[in-house]
C-alpha cells in the first residue's frame, strides 16, 4: 500500500507543468504606467483592487493595518497568486518582495491579474 501511494504521488508530480515566469518583473513598473501611478499615489486602493480581482474581500489589505507598513495580506495574496497561476518563486521571495518593495509588489500582482482576468464585452441588440 505504501509503495502504491508513493508511485501515485510521483506520477502526480511528473505530470505537473513547470512553473512559468511572472508576466513582468518586480521592477517593471513602467510596462504599465497607469498601474505604476495608481500604486505610487494610491497604494492602499491598488491593494484593495488586487484583492478584489483575485476574488477576495476588497478590504482584506486594510484589515491588518496600513498595507504600506504591515504586509501579511500582501504576502498571503502574493503567495496565493503565485501558486494559483503556477508562477516561479518561493515563499522567501514573496516575503522579501512584500516587505522590501511594497509598492512594486502590489503593482506586479496587479499587472499579473490584469493578464489573467478575462474581459467580458456585453453587446446589446440594436432596436429597430
Amino acid at each position: 500500500l505504501h509503495s502504491q501511494l508513493f508511485v501515485a504521488e510521483l506520477q502526480g508530480r511528473m505530470s505537473e507543468t513547470p512553473p512559468k515566469a511572472w508576466k513582468s518583473g518586480l521592477f517593471d513598473c513602467f510596462e504599465d504606467v497607469n498601474t505604476c501611478c495608481y500604486g505610487f499615489w494610491c497604494c492602499p486602493f491598488l491593494a484593495c483592487t488586487v484583492s478584489r480581482r483575485f476574488g477576495e474581500n476588497y478590504c482584506l489589505p486594510l484589515s491588518c493595518g496600513v498595507p504600506l507598513f504591515v504586509p501579511p495580506a500582501g504576502l498571503s495574496l502574493r503567495a496565493s497568486i503565485r501558486n494559483k497561476h503556477g508562477l516561479k518563486g518561493s515563499l522567501c521571495e514573496d516575503i522579501l518582495a512584500s516587505c522590501c518593495c511594497v509598492w512594486c509588489s502590489w503593482c506586479q500582482m496587479h499587472r499579473e491579474l490584469k493578464e489573467h482576468t478575462p474581459v467580458v464585452v456585453v453587446m446589446q441588440q440594436p432596436q429597430t
